[in-house]
């Protein structure tokens, strides 16, 4: 997206301007919206991406030293076995 926009603004003023000023302009305007479209694009979060809802930030035990970080609190215990 960045490479077009360059594009637009060096062929705007560097070939389309000969022949239309209004032209020139209007794909600069077009050049000037594409930066802001790209950070948003770029920073859209995964819909499986749900990092609001880590469980983790409801352990009352979080901080607590030799608390086992990965496995929370509320999550039930994994039995090797598979049973539950």
């Amino acid at each position: 997206m960045m490479a077009g926009c360059l594009g637009l603004f060096v062929l705007a003023w560097g070939v389309v301007r000969f022949f239309s000023v209004g032209a020139a302009i209007g794909m600069c305007v077009v050049a000037m919206v594409i930066p802001p479209l790209a950070a948003i694009f770029a920073n859209r979060r995964d819909p499986e991406d749900d990092w609001w809802q880590d469980p983790r930030w409801d352990d009352p035990e979080w901080e607590k030293p030799g608390h086992d970080r990965d496995r929370p609190d509320q999550e039930p215990p994994r039995d090797p076995e598979g049973r539950q």
